[in-house]
């Protein structure tokens, strides 16, 4: 603990107290710099992996898109047909899903609602 001197004028205090107060801002924001920093770290590690997963799973559902011609192919379906079927199949449910996904990230449900009047009649 620091030595304190009883006999001080008030503006002596009044500047010790905004020095303190500078230092401890100081080092707060050095503190928050160095924890975003590591979050972002993490951020762009969690990033890398989904990306890495995406350019795996892609060429994965082509083989299996085509394994799913071949296997109706082998059912007797002519090749043509088959990969019809399977590309028509694979096409409206990757619109579907793209559907819903847009659907959900229009701005109009990303902005925050009002609660229910259930919730408002609760006590705080």
């Amino acid at each position: 603990m620091a030595y304190i001197e009883t006999n001080r004028p008030i503006s002596a205090i009044f500047v010790d107290l905004v020095n303190q107060f500078t230092a401890l801002v100081r080092k707060e924001g050095q503190l928050a710099r160095a924890e975003i920093s590591e979050k972002l770290g993490e951020i762009g590690i969690g990033l890398g992996l989904v990306v890495g997963g995406a350019v795996l799973l892609i060429p994965a559902l082509v083989i299996l898109l085509q394994a799913a011609v071949a296997g109706l192919a082998a059912a007797g379906l002519a090749v043509g047909w088959a990969s019809l079927a399977v590309g028509g199949s694979a096409l409206l449910i990757g619109l579907a899903l793209l559907a819903l996904g847009v659907s959900r990230l229009k701005a109009g449900r990303l902005l925050p609602r009002r609660q229910s009047s259930s919730c408002s009649a609760m006590p705080p």
